[in-house]
């Protein structure tokens, strides 16, 4: 009995001893970003100096030309880029589009869908049919559909708290409506916005159309213009409401680019990886400041923190920009296909795509019961004095979700920022480098290395 008892005496005095380590070291990592942060600044750069930076563009090969400069002059044990091919979609000239009223044409603001085609030369005039999902476009069918231009105006529903929830919820309208729409014999397809936010800045974002099926042009309508039409059609007969809109996209051949990827060599495993990431495209209607240039800059600190600090890491600790995330998710695709052929073993991969807001805490992959009861026990009185310590059971992120099929063991994990905001910018105009608070950004920065710290110290078998 004395000897259980000095055994448990002697282990609660080592888990103490180890959470004040633990305790003293996180907010060494805090000071560093909140005096000593670069990530703020590197994101002017970005977002000033190059702007968006979509798959294939100038931009985006100019980004990653820069981002490797950048981890150079940091003096990473190890940089370097990973080929990868990656899809070219252009814009072209800006869209034009009308509510038709008889004889009045209403304006209306819209931009193309990533990866629509264009309209014919002179755009397209048709009878409009409003929809709230994909499942009344199939009650409709193709008697009511065919010849026209379908309007999905589902809403985003407001009382999901967390608002990537709402997001997920009403973006299959904008991902998957067009291809189904085609398939009735739409000539066309507006989307209403995918945001919370009632304003005239239409939200861009990918579209996907079904192999070998149909393809027709496909746009955004910002939300208020959405029910201005939805009332339009409402209270006038379906004859007396056409809609016109006219744009000039095209998918040229895949271009090459890079994942731009940092490394720190690990003092006991080199051969065992915690990645952090996010990525380096971007939507072509602003800086891509939030959606990803926080989330790239945030994963550069990390290593940069863990650098200045002094902090010796066991494991290799890697910075990932992930390229072609909104368009394709190639660069994630590849950085899991090199990591299966090289044999990697990652312990765990984190990725930062929900905007550079106040942090919150991590959402864990597939994770169990037992274990977030074992992890909050251990890990939240840490976390807690700098408010990111809600770790939660969710998904991780489009970049890493590869390394799931090609590395069974790792645990994927997200980041978790206030979300309340992200969805008012996300995919317009006004993501851009003003809309990001500064000491938002670097404790984000902060949150994030210490949970790679504290995986690094104690992995993840709870």
């Amino acid at each position: 009995m004395k000897k259980t008892l000095l055994l448990s005496v002697a282990l609660l005095a080592t888990a103490i001893s180890s959470n004040a380590q633990d305790s003293v070291q996180i907010r060494k990592f805090y000071d560093e970003a909140l005096v000593n942060g670069q990530c703020y600044e590197n994101l002017r750069y970005l977002c000033k100096k190059i702007g968006q930076r979509l798959s294939g563009s100038a931009g985006a090969a100019k980004s990653v030309e820069w981002s490797k400069k950048l981890m150079d002059g940091y003096g990473f044990d190890k940089v370097y880029l990973q080929e990868v091919m990656v899809p070219h979609w252009v814009r072209g000239t800006k869209e034009q589009a009308y509510i038709i009223d008889g004889n009045k044409k209403i304006a209306v603001p819209i931009a193309a869908l990533g990866m629509s085609v264009a309209t014919p030369a002179a755009g397209i005039t048709a009878n409009i049919i409003e929809v709230r999902s994909i499942k009344e476009l199939d009650a409709l069918g193709e008697s009511v559909i065919k010849g026209k231009i379908v309007f999905f105006n589902g809403p985003f529903d407001q009382r999901f708290i967390e608002t990537g929830a709402g997001y997920g919820a009403a973006g299959v309208q904008r991902f998957a409506g067009p291809a189904a729409a085609a398939k009735y014999g739409a000539v066309g397809a507006i989307v209403r916005s995918i945001t919370p936010a009632l304003d005239d800045y239409p939200h861009t974002g990918g579209t996907v159309y079904d192999e070998g099926g149909k393809k027709i042009p496909a746009a955004a309508i910002s939300t208020l213009a959405a029910n201005k039409l939805s009332n339009m059609l409402r209270l006038r007969k379906l004859p007396l409401i056409k809609f016109y809109f006219k744009q000039s996209c095209q998918t040229l051949p895949d271009a090459r680019s890079y994942n731009v990827i940092g490394e720190i060599k690990g003092s006991e495993h080199p051969n065992k990886f915690i990645t952090v990431g996010g990525h380096l495209d971007s939507w072509d209607l602003a800086e891509g400041a939030h959606d990803d240039g926080t989330g790239v800059m945030q994963s550069v600190e990390v290593l940069r923190i863990l650098k200045a600090t002094g902090y010796k890491p066991k494991n290799s600790i890697r910075a990932v920009f992930f390229m072609n995330e909104e368009n394709g998710h190639k660069g994630g695709l590849k950085y899991a296909e090199i990591a299966a052929a090289n044999k990697e073993e990652h312990i765990a991969a984190i990725e930062t795509d929900e905007g550079g807001f106040t942090p919150r805490g991590f959402s864990f992959e597939g994770a169990s019961a037992s274990f977030l009861k074992d992890l909050n026990k251990k890990w939240k009185p840490l976390l807690e004095p700098y408010e990111a310590d809600r770790l939660i059971a969710g998904g991780s992120g489009t970049d890493i979700e590869p390394l799931k099929e090609t590395v069974p063991s790792i645990m994927l994990i997200g980041f978790r920022p206030d979300s309340q905001r992200y969805f008012d910018i996300h995919h317009t105009p006004n993501d851009v480098f003003e809309n990001v608070n500064k000491r938002e950004l670097e404790l984000g920065a902060a949150s994030i290395t210490s949970l790679v710290y504290l995986i690094d110290q104690h992995g993840l078998n709870f």
